[in-house]
């Protein structure tokens, strides 16, 4: 339990102080400290950190750092493709899905690793945000991210938002995303006739959502670079070890 405690702060900071890498740490937690299987993790995931980000906005809503622009822009045609990831990946063998997961997990070690703090002298580009937006939907229906690692730098290349604000509107379009993902996924846990663990996911959203807050608020006094390149160290460790794992039940 105590293992268990100290992950859901993990995730809860992660997503305050980068606004992502929540789903990215909460599904290996359950499929491999809970023994969850691939498809009650992928779902539950979508809870977790779907209301710990939904925490997280409501909270600093007064701060009115989120861009409700960039929201639509950016979130509906994300909220869109969410279904559709979550539809095909309901038609997908679990193993291939972990190792889409793992790919992932890969693609954002590389980003976090390779991320700056970006001067935005971009204008708007609404082409590249709706695409970005299907992108990241359809990895959220999928395999269960939020894809705050792609959102994130899309905001503030894209919208020319600041760390802050494109860490808030993040938050606020990954709970979007969460809650299509998690309804196409419960209903495919309907006819399977499997059911979550609501304490454990209670309890995770609980302790992450704290941790959050607590991101948020010390996200402005730590390096962020620093940060990112341990969060991307962590995260390649991790996808090796899933994608090892995959394999080996595989084959």
């Amino acid at each position: 339990m105590f293992i268990i405690i100290i992950a859901a702060l993990l995730i809860g900071l992660s997503l305050g102080i980068l606004g992502s890498g929540g789903a990215i740490l909460t599904i290996p937690v359950l499929i491999y400290g809970l023994d969850q299987s691939e498809i009650i993790a992928i779902t539950s995931s979508l809870v977790i950190v779907g209301t710990i980000s939904l925490v997280t906005v409501i909270v600093n809503l007064a701060k009115k750092q989120i861009n409700w622009s960039m929201v639509l822009l950016f979130g509906l045609p994300s909220m869109m493709a969410t279904y559709m990831g979550a539809w095909l990946g309901s038609y997908t063998e679990q193993w291939v899905q972990m190792l889409v997961f793992s790919l992932v997990m890969m693609i954002a070690a590389w980003r976090m690793a390779k991320a700056k703090e970006l001067v935005n002298t971009l204008s708007i580009d609404p082409m590249k945000s709706v695409f970005l937006g299907g992108i990241v939907g359809i990895l959220t229906g999928f395999v269960g991210v939020g894809g705050g690692f792609i959102i994130v730098p899309a905001l503030m290349t894209f919208g020319r938002l600041k760390m802050s604000a494109a860490v808030a509107t993040s938050l606020m379009i990954i709970s979007l995303n969460s809650v299509v993902g998690f309804l196409k996924y419960q209903q495919l846990l309907i006819d399977i006739e499997q059911t979550l663990d609501w304490q454990i996911i209670g309890l995770i959203s609980v302790i992450g959502s704290i941790g959050s807050l607590i991101g948020q608020k010390i996200s402005t006094k730590l390096p962020q670079q620093k940060i990112r390149q341990l969060f991307a160290l962590m995260l390649l460790l991790m996808s090796s070890f899933i994608l090892l794992q995959t394999l080996y039940q595989f084959h």
